[in-house]
């Protein structure tokens, strides 16, 4: 008997279209990462809530199944859009998004010394995670009309990101900044623009950074702490998170036999990636940073070979954009940098984090999708005559 498939090659639906449109291995690696989100979530979530004064030990683990429920949505709703469609949701989301944060200072919900969250029917919502996917499909949209010598694409992409990283540090949250720039910057070289101008754009970063040392002292403290931490005087969370990935070893302490989730309060958010790596071992870790690898390289293999200049910058700073938040939380786990407040896309618990990635997953396959005329052809004669 043949293989039946769910959807047949004939289906003309919009589901079938979708199905036999979108690249396999993204959509593969986008759900086994939200998969492992909500399994990993059961392993520290009891913990989470001893702490928390809740009474239902499972408590973040059933939030975090409707938080994946939201996001597999979001990927498969956004996902069916035209790239017409990808540049309209992103402009509304970018707008309100940014009206959303230019509240903050009189609306916002304060944890942790930041406003960054609006409450909403007793859920938390922060607007910045829907900000950044919006936010990048619009500069490279004017980037790519800027191109055509029509409108100042480049001055609007500019003051777009300006705009995002003024609103970002009022919060403060200087973690997103880092991550819209790299982001931003990865549009930027994509776009063709002059080698100096990314330089530029370089330069202007470090010395950003450099200004958020002085400017704010929690960002000053943290990297203090991390450079000159005392051992004798108890493990801070970053060297707590370290230290319970080694002491996983290569197979790990056992499902839910963790210990260092009682010492670090984040451990189901910022630190998931530690207390996955303390109770499953080495062998977890390597296959969560082989997923993300595998999609991002195929995500930019896929972007790169785009022939809509605009789809080609849009698709590309997306999994920058996801590429570099994985990257940023990982050496954050490994004690390599310090902690940035940042979650592991798809598995750090969180509506918003699950929400935002959702959708900028969901725009990355919509882009990719395989549409008449999408893709540069393969032969390089074609291929050179196709960019004329």
């Amino acid at each position: 008997m043949s293989q039946q498939h769910a959807f047949q090659r004939t289906d003309r639906s919009a589901l079938g279209l979708w199905w036999w449109t979108t690249d396999h291995l993204l959509l593969g690696a986008t759900v086994v990462l939200i998969l492992l989100g909500v399994i990993l979530q059961f392993g520290t979530s009891p913990a989470a809530a001893v702490r928390l004064g809740i009474a239902w030990p499972f408590h973040f683990a059933a939030r975090q199944c409707v938080f994946a429920a939201m996001g597999a949505i979001a990927v498969l709703a956004v996902s069916l859009l035209s790239p017409r469609g990808v540049r309209r949701v992103a402009l509304g989301v970018y707008l309100v998004s940014i009206a959303a944060m230019v509240l903050l200072p009189f609306f916002g919900h304060v944890a942790k010394g930041a406003g960054r969250w609006v409450d909403i029917a007793g859920f938390t919502l922060q607007p910045s995670e829907f900000m950044k996917p919006a936010l990048i499909v619009l500069v490279a949209w004017m980037f790519a009309e800027a191109r055509k010598g029509v409108i100042p694409g480049v001055s609007i992409a500019f003051f777009l990101y300006f705009l995002a990283v003024a609103l970002l540090l009022m919060e403060p949250d200087v973690g997103q900044t880092i991550l819209i720039t790299a982001a931003f910057g990865a549009a930027f070289w994509v776009a063709g623009v002059p080698t100096l101008w990314v330089l530029a754009l370089g330069g202007f970063s470090v010395a950003g950074l450099a200004g958020a040392y002085f400017a704010f002292p929690h960002v000053s403290s943290r990297v203090q702490v991390f450079l000159h931490h005392d051992k004798s005087s108890g493990p801070t969370q970053v060297h707590a998170a370290a230290e319970a990935i080694a002491a996983g070893g290569a197979f790990g302490r056992g499902p839910g036999e963790g210990i260092m989730k009682l010492q670090i309060p984040d451990m189901h958010t910022d630190f998931a990636f530690s207390a996955a790596a303390e109770e499953y071992g080495l062998w977890l870790s390597l296959m969560i940073i082989f997923v993300f690898a595998l999609l991002v390289i195929r995500g930019l293999y896929k972007a790169m070979r785009l022939s809509d200049p605009f789809e080609q910058i849009a698709a590309a700073g997306l999994f920058v954009l996801v590429g570099m938040q994985a990257f940023i939380n990982v050496a954050v786990n490994l004690a390599l940098i310090p902690t940035k407040g940042m979650t592991l896309p798809f598995i750090s618990y969180g509506g918003s984090s699950l929400l935002g990635m959702g959708l900028t997953m969901g725009m990355a396959l919509a882009l990719t999708r395989r549409r008449p005329g999408a893709y540069l052809p393969t032969d390089p004669f074609a291929r050179a005559a196709a960019l004329g």
